[in-house]
């Protein structure tokens, strides 16, 4: 069995194309993929309200787009498809996906897997915040 990471993509971003690891800017995003490392996982993509699932090193354009913004079709849709995407790198019946994304982001996508975490469900952002500084603060 694999851990595999899923971080959700935030607002803050550069202006310009970039890797997607250098795209998002915010505490959060820097917090949470310093965090995932620490489960020693296989592989660690973001989830993108524009792309989908989207690789570390993959190059992108920033974009103002979001789920908070979508109907709950189109959410479904967009789930449906990361899941697609996940079974190119990953077997959704066996390896243990840990989950750092809010409810919108992972609320259908978590229905294709077996085994699964989500490390900080129901914390607002300022406590999101303060469990991922204690958590990265020795690194």
């Amino acid at each position: 069995m694999a851990t595999i990471v899923l971080i959700s993509c935030v607002s803050k971003k550069l202006s310009h194309k970039a890797r997607a690891r250098d795209l998002y800017v915010s505490p959060l995003f820097r917090m949470n993929l310093q965090y995932a490392q620490q489960f020693s996982p296989k592989r660690i993509f973001i989830l993108s309200a524009k792309y989908g699932l989207v690789q570390l090193d993959e190059e992108i354009e920033p974009y103002d787009i979001t789920l908070n913004r979508m109907s709950l079709r189109e959410q479904k849709s967009w789930a449906s498809n990361v899941a697609s995407q996940l079974r190119e790198y990953c077997d959704l019946d066996k390896d243990h996906f840990v989950i750092l994304a809010g409810q919108k982001y992972r609320q259908y996508i978590v229905l294709d897997f077996k085994s699964y975490e989500v490390t900080m469900a129901g914390l607002p952002i300022g406590k999101q915040l303060q469990f991922l500084k204690e958590k990265t603060a020795s690194e």
